[in-house]
C-alpha cells in the first residue's frame, strides 16, 4: 500500500482537483490522508465530502501548525509501505504512483523521484511520456552532491515516493519554512540508492499568496537550515561540504534578489548574506561544480555589494 499525505490549508479552489488526481491513479492500493491544518475556508468541508464517498480517504482536522506539522501528523498515522506527499494546490499525472513504485521495484532505490512541470492558473500540462521516460540512478554520495549543487535532483519532498521506513525516526522540522531542505540530508544519509524518472508527472502550481510567492522574514529560515547543515556536514561527512556551501551561496544570492532594497528591517539579512559571500567566494569560485550564474555573481562581488545588487536586480527583471 502507498500512503498519500496531502496537507491542506485554505485551498478550497484547488483542493478537489488535487484529490481527484489521486483518486484517478492507475495504482489503486492507496490510503489518502487529508490533513486539514485549521483551514478557515471550505477546505475542511470538501475533505469531509470525500471522506463520506471513498473508503480509502481519511480526514484529520487539526489546529493550524504549518506544513511540516501537517505532514508529520499524516506520517504518524500512515500505514503504507511507501509514502508520498502532494501539496493541496498541486496535482499529479494518473500514473504518478504506478510509475514511481515500478521504478523503486526495478532499481532497488529507497526513493524514486519524477520531474515536474511548473504551471500557473489556466495552464494545461504537457503530456508526460511515461512509457519511454529515461531512468537515472544515484548512489547516496551522488544524490547528496546532486541535490546541493542543484542538479537534476532537487530538495523537494514532493514529486517522489519514499520507503516509509526512512521516516521511522525522522520528521519534518516544525515552525520553519524550507522544511524540505532541512530534512533532505538526513533522508539521503539513510539510503543506498535514489532513482529519477525523467517524466514530468508532478504539476507544481505557482499560486499568488502561497508561501513560495510571499516575501517575509521567515524566508531567512533557509539560511538558518544551511548554516546548521554546514556545521553538521563538517563533522559527519566533510566530502559534502563544498556542495552545501554552493547551495548556501545560492540562497544568499536569492535572498539579496528577493528582499526589498530600502526596507531597514532587511538590513541584518543583507549583511548576513554579504558576509557569507565574502567569506566563501574564493572557495566557491574554484569549485568546478558551482553553477555558472553563481560564479558570475561571485566575480561581480569583488567589485562590492552595490555592483552585485545591480547585477542581481537586472537579472531578476529579465527572469
Amino acid at each position: 500500500m502507498v500512503s498519500v499525505i496531502i496537507p491542506i490549508y485554505n485551498v478550497q479552489d484547488y483542493l478537489a482537483r488535487c484529490i481527484d488526481s489521486v483518486l484517478a491513479q492507475t495504482y489503486t492500493d492507496l490510503e489518502i490522508i487529508l490533513v486539514d491544518d485549521g483551514s478557515h475556508d471550505t477546505s475542511g468541508d470538501i475533505c469531509d465530502d470525500y471522506d463520506l464517498k471513498y473508503r480509502n480517504v481519511r480526514v484529520i482536522h487539526k489546529a493550524n501548525g504549518g506544513l511540516s506539522d501537517a505532514r508529520n501528523v499524516g506520517l504518524d498515522v500512515a500505514q503504507g509501505q511507501y509514502v508520498t506527499f502532494i501539496d493541496a494546490d498541486d496535482y499529479v499525472h494518473p500514473r504518478f504512483v504506478e510509475a514511481l513504485l515500478h521504478t523503486i521495484k526495478t532499481t532497488g532505490a529507497q526513493i524514486a523521484a519524477c520531474t515536474w512541470q511548473e504551471l500557473k492558473d489556466g495552464d494545461t500540462p504537457r503530456e508526460a511520456n511515461v512509457h519511454n521516460a529515461q531512468c537515472k540512478t544515484f548512489t547516496q554520495e551522488q544524490a547528496i552532491s546532486t541535490v546541493f549543487y542543484q542538479g537534476e535532483l532537487n530538495h523537494s519532498a514532493c514529486s517522489r515516493l519514499f520507503d516509509r521506513q526512512l521516516f521511522h525516526d525522522l520528521r519534518f522540522p516544525t515552525g520553519a519554512l524550507y522544511e524540505d531542505l532541512a530534512i533532505i540530508y538526513p533522508l539521503l544519509r539513510k539510503v543506498e540508492k535514489v532513482a529519477l524518472l525523467k517524466a514530468p508527472m508532478y504539476y507544481y502550481m505557482h499560486r499568488a499568496g502561497s508561501i513560495t510567492t510571499t516575501m517575509s522574514l521567515r524566508r531567512t529560515h533557509v539560511l538558518d537550515h544551511l548554516e546548521a547543515l554546514e556545521r553538521q556536514v563538517e563533522k559527519e561527512a566533510p566530502q559534502h561540504l563544498p556542495a552545501v556551501r554552493s547551495r548556501h551561496m545560492s540562497a544568499c544570492f536569492n535572498m539579496l534578489r528577493l528582499m526589498p532594497a530600502r526596507d531597514p528591517k532587511w538590513q541584518d539579512t543583507k549583511e548576513r548574506c554579504w558576509l557569507y559571500i565574502k567569506n566563501m567566494r574564493f572557495l566557491c569560485i574554484k569549485d568546478p561544480r558551482v553553477r555558472i550564474k553563481n560564479k558570475v555573481a561571485i566575480l561581480l562581488s569583488f567589485w562590492g555589494l552595490g555592483v552585485l545588487m545591480t547585477f542581481i536586480n537586472q537579472s531578476s527583471q529579465k527572469d
